[in-house]
């Protein structure tokens, strides 16, 4: 308890704030994604600041620091599902550059399902006998 190490992250004190920080990010995830549908079009804010989040959240949570939230691997899911959703009913309508389109859906997959797996191996980790 107190503190484990000489790093940044190796406190108490550090892993509350990064509590913080990750609970922060997942707070702005879900009020966007429980909003108005339209802000998570691609050229709003939130459908751009969504899966920066759920990217800061990987980095964050892939160094395996204390303190490090995710949310559920169900919500996650969730997420995804609804985004994309929006996302493939309006990227025509900007008139994407040729392979554009294929590119960026790539790249939001691989966000959410990097996530989600991450979330899901936490779960495995975290199982009683394991």
């Amino acid at each position: 308890m107190g503190t484990w190490g000489s790093g940044n992250f190796d406190s108490d004190t550090a892993a509350d704030h990064l509590a913080e920080l990750t609970g922060r990010l997942i707070d702005e995830v879900e009020r966007a994604m429980s909003g108005d549908r339209t802000e998570l079009e691609p050229d709003e804010y939130w459908g751009v600041a969504v899966p920066c989040n759920l990217e800061l959240l990987h980095l964050i949570a892939s160094r395996g620091l204390v303190g490090a939230g995710l949310p559920a691997t169900a919500t996650i899911e969730g997420w995804k599902t609804d985004f994309m959703a929006v996302w493939e009913r309006s990227i025509d309508d900007l008139e994407p550059a040729p392979g554009h389109k294929e590119e960026r859906r790539a790249v939001l997959l691989r966000t959410f399902d990097g996530l989600a797996a991450l979330a899901r191996e936490r779960d495995r980790d975290e199982r009683p006998g394991q």
